[in-house]
């Protein structure tokens, strides 16, 4: 993994935010351990991706997100069950627990824990963006579409990109979905640190948050954010073999 130092631990609770870097590469037996934990109707909606590739890395992600709560909350991971707050969200049924959230693309998965306030994270696998552009004129913010207008072509990308994860992190943090046009609010842009520089009809909300770029590896960029001002985030990694853990 580049860029962020990423520490290799077991999971367990946490005193503070942190997110967990999964490598999704896995063998059939390491696999068949991640299906075995997770709930009918999450097994139901693997069996509904088309590739294989997909369906392996949705059942390894939910069942690593199982193990980093299970062991934070001292339950085994096929106990844990889930509900949607309105606007998608995912939490634990009954509402009690940390905030979390989870995103997985390529080969890697992130999962956003919060003891106190919301989370969001977004990785993306880094990949050419012929239109990124025209994306951006037309869901992003004015001053975010001038921004990555003004950089030098071997820039735009992952540029672009970087601004797509912030954005999308903030948006699942809050948890409302459509309901918040990405236009509605404004980040920085590379080489600027991660932040949240305006939020419509919202003045105080830069102040409230934390957003944080990440580079967990395998070809991907990230961002998370969290409702704490300046707030310090852990980063941790799941160690080699973690689907034995599951048991």
């Amino acid at each position: 993994m580049s860029g962020d130092t990423w520490t290799v631990r077991e999971p367990g609770p946490a005193a503070r935010a942190c997110v967990w870097c999964v490598d999704l590469a896995l063998d059939a037996p390491a696999r068949a351990a991640c299906a075995d934990v997770l709930s009918a109707e999450e097994r139901a909606r693997a069996a509904r991706f088309l590739r294989p590739v997909d369906r392996d890395r949705y059942v390894a992600s939910h069942a690593a997100l199982r193990l980093i709560l299970g062991r934070a909350l001292g339950r085994a991971p096929a106990d844990l069950a889930f509900a949607e707050r309105p606007g998608g969200k995912p939490a634990l049924a009954g509402g009690a627990g940390p905030d979390f959230n989870l995103s997985h693309s390529g080969a890697r998965a992130l999962v956003a824990v919060s003891p106190a306030g919301r989370i969001g994270v977004d990785v993306e696998a880094l990949r050419p963006m012929p239109d990124a552009g025209r994306v951006a004129r037309t869901y992003f913010a004015p001053d975010e579409a001038a921004a990555l207008a003004a950089r030098p072509e071997p820039e735009r990308m992952p540029a672009f990109m970087a601004c797509w994860t912030r954005k999308e992190a903030f948006v699942k943090a809050v948890g409302a979905g459509l309901a918040l046009p990405l236009a509605r609010f404004s980040v920085s842009l590379p080489p600027a640190p991660a932040a949240l520089l305006r939020l419509a009809d919202d003045p105080a909300a830069p102040g409230a948050w934390t957003l944080r770029h990440l580079e967990p590896g395998g070809g991907t960029v990230g961002a998370v954010a969290l409702e704490e001002p300046d707030a310090g985030i852990d980063l941790f990694a799941l160690p080699p073999g973690w689907p034995a853990r599951l048991a």
